[in-house]
């Protein structure tokens, strides 16, 4: 079964890190990516941009509205995500549970991903 992990977090939280503390996430989230790879887990993943530059459409008045920034305020962020292709939820969040972003405050976010049938509804 395929998994999107949701990565959310405080915007900037690792500029208020040291560059030692920052040095060691950035190498923890290395270290998990090589071995999701290496087990054949990892289908994809990217980082998302600062939410400055997001964009959000909604019907206002019957009528599509372009507007500046997230869809909400929050004190968390969706910072990213991976796509990965596991057995069961349990191990999809494991995989989630190590990510260093929770340690921070941050969380992960498991959500099945549905098949072209979906019949997971």
């Amino acid at each position: 079964m395929k998994y999107m992990l949701l990565i959310w977090n405080r915007p900037g939280f690792t500029e208020g890190l040291s560059e030692q503390d920052r040095t060691a996430l950035f190498g923890e989230v290395d270290e998990i990516m090589k071995e999701l790879t290496e087990s054949g887990e990892l289908i994809g993943g990217q980082a998302l941009a600062n939410p400055s530059q997001t964009l959000t459409v909604r019907l206002v008045d019957g009528n599509p509205e372009v507007l500046d920034g997230p869809f909400m305020e929050s004190k968390e962020q969706f910072a990213g995500y991976l796509t990965v292709d596991c057995d069961s939820p349990q191990r999809a969040a494991e995989i989630a549970a190590r990510w260093p972003d929770v340690r921070y405050g941050g969380a992960m976010e498991v959500r099945p991903i549905m098949d072209e049938a979906g019949t997971e509804m």
